[in-house]
């Protein structure tokens, strides 16, 4: 019974819808003494007869009628799988995972959705959105076929494709008397209070580090979880804020000012995240396509 295939399958069917094996080796291009053996042997392989054989027609026997029931469904369901992983392929309909950094997904990465949903609107994503760490989490237990959030050092369980540079910026009202209206030094920097997200361990990392070349250290004053919040307290006086560019509220108020940090530059790279080695599949693959295309900064 484990030797039963497909082809000798559709040969019943075929024969057993025709009544007769002319007539089905006509429709199956096979000589009619050809399709007599698969059946012959279909029948050696289930242990029953499967036809009355007669002179003038051809009937199925009882185990034949039970056959062909099953039969039928076996070859739609399998016929059934091929065509939904042929719209896979085709990129016709199926499921995506994202994960991606806030201050990337409630800035531009809705115009690069919304262009490939009009591309290819049987493909439903899951949209989550996640700090970097939780991104890297994320797709390391695989709940989301790829990320896209900043570069981080030492990940060498992932893989990093650039998407584009996101310069780190200072905010705050014009109250705070920043020496130069182009850039902020980091020195000067430190003698402010300052406002961080207290999610962003890349951009925590990076300031540190550049604090410690230069023996600094800064005043912390607030920490939260979310950038819109961080620009209502600098906003309100209550300290500088530091956040990428992209998440830079637009417009900015004449009351405020946004300026790049300076000496050192300090900016991140943004990018697809994935487990290295990783494939992606057609849909992914055309989804980082166009995120390719329109993720871009904000002048």
């Amino acid at each position: 019974m484990s030797q039963i295939n497909f082809k000798l399958l559709h040969m019943f069917i075929a024969v057993a819808e025709n009544k007769s094996f002319r007539q089905a080796s006509e429709q199956l291009n096979r000589s009619q003494s050809a399709v007599s053996m698969q059946i012959k042997l279909l029948e050696d392989q289930v242990g029953a007869a499967l036809f009355h054989r007669t002179t003038r027609r051809v009937e199925l026997t009882a185990e034949g009628l039970q056959l062909l029931t099953h039969a039928r469904r076996a070859l739609g369901e399998w016929e059934n799988g091929l065509r939904e992983i042929r719209e896979v392929i085709d990129i016709q309909r199926g499921t995506l995972s994202l994960a991606c950094v806030p201050t990337i997904a409630a800035t531009i990465l809705p115009q690069a959705l919304h262009a490939f949903q009009a591309s290819y609107p049987g493909i439903n994503i899951n949209l989550r959105e996640l700090a970097a760490e939780d991104m890297l989490d994320c797709l390391r237990r695989r709940e989301a076929d790829f990320g896209i959030g900043p570069e981080m050092d030492g990940s060498t369980e992932f893989q990093f494709a650039p998407l584009f540079n996101d310069p780190i910026y200072a905010l705050a009202t014009r109250a705070f008397p920043f020496r130069k209206r182009s850039a902020v030094d980091l020195t000067e920097l430190s003698a402010y209070p300052i406002l961080l997200n207290s999610k962003s361990a890349a951009l925590r990392s990076m300031l540190e580090r550049a604090l410690a070349t230069r023996n600094l250290q800064m005043k912390i004053k607030f920490e939260v979880e979310h950038s819109y919040t961080l620009a209502a307290l600098a906003g309100a006086g209550l300290g500088v804020g530091i956040l990428p560019k992209v998440a830079l509220p637009r417009p900015i108020k004449k009351t405020m000012q946004a300026l790049p940090i300076v000496n050192p530059t300090l900016e991140r790279t943004v990018c697809i995240v994935s487990l290295r080695g990783q494939s992606f599949s057609p849909a992914a693959g055309a989804l980082t396509s166009v995120i390719h295309k329109f993720l871009k900064p904000r002048p």
